[in-house]
């Protein structure tokens, strides 16, 4: 997959920028997908409650999430917490109180669309201790053992070298640093007709990998602890924010045995692990 990181980035730029631009909640942009008004219901079913959705910006939550990193993180105060492919800011909000003014949350992102998005969400919701910066999650622009806490929600699985990803967290983290991250992973490979199907959009569900070759790349980055936190069932229903799952449903040539190959293919799962002092 590495030989076409650069077209996977690029679709994955596009897809995000029309996100931030027409607030539409879908994980390649495509326009068969939900507008910003099922974006609390994506998003409850996650994980967030209604006070967390309602304390942000409107704008914040695009339903892009499939878990809630924020909510077992145990941040603290003043704690420096680093968000991966921040989005329009929603985590990065949520962080924000827990760290008080004394803290500070780092969101980076590729998109400058979403970039722009966010900042304009961080001086309505007047957050003065939350800063986005442009960057890719592989190279981040962030300086070595800066940070205390990385966070990442359903990000990691589109990146094409989730190895460069976990090598960059280790690096930016401080000695006893702490990774929680949620993410989508295989528990088996998909049927091979909705592999080929969704191959091109990048999508949620086709950047995602195996859970085991996903947490050996946490181990080889030199994480230690690493540990899931929480594994539940991505059924397709919930997929209204990956246009894999649009994708998926209008094929005529998927059957339904393909479909249920996808609802026990795909897991949510919550992972936490620490950087060795």
């Amino acid at each position: 997959m590495k030989k076409d990181t650069k077209n996977i980035k690029d679709v994955v730029k596009k897809g995000y920028a029309k996100i931030a631009v027409n607030e539409v909640s879908c994980c390649s942009g495509g326009s068969c997908c939900p507008g910003i008004a099922q974006a609390k219901d994506i998003s409850k079913i996650v994980g967030y409650t209604d006070k967390e959705m309602n304390v942000v910006p409107d704008g914040a939550n695009l339903g892009l999430g499939c878990g809630n990193p924020v909510a077992i993180v145990s941040l603290k105060e003043g704690e420096v917490v680093l968000d991966l492919g921040s989005g329009a800011g929603f985590d990065a909000f949520l962080a924000s109180p827990k760290v008080g003014k004394t803290g500070r949350i780092i969101g980076v992102d590729m998109t400058s669309e979403m970039i722009k998005k966010a900042r304009t969400n961080a001086k309505k919701g007047n957050y003065t201790n939350v800063e986005f910066r442009l960057g890719e999650i592989e190279k981040l622009p962030v300086e070595n053992n800066s940070i205390d806490v990385i966070i990442s929600n359903c990000v990691i699985n589109l990146s094409p070298d989730k190895e460069s990803v976990f090598s960059e967290a280790f690096r930016v983290l401080r000695p006893g640093g702490r990774l929680m991250v949620s993410d989508l992973v295989l528990v088996k490979e998909l049927p091979a007709i909705i592999k080929d199907s969704v191959e091109a959009y990048v999508g949620c569900l086709a950047g995602a990998i195996m859970k085991d070759e996903y947490l050996e790349y946490i181990k080889e980055a030199g994480f230690k602890n690493v540990d899931v936190v929480s594994e539940t069932n991505y059924p397709i229903e919930a997929m209204a924010n990956d246009i894999t799952a649009q994708i998926v449903k209008s094929n005529p040539g998927i059957k339904q045995k393909d479909l249920q190959g996808v609802e026990s293919s795909v897991v949510s799962i919550k992972v936490s692990a620490l950087k060795p002092k």
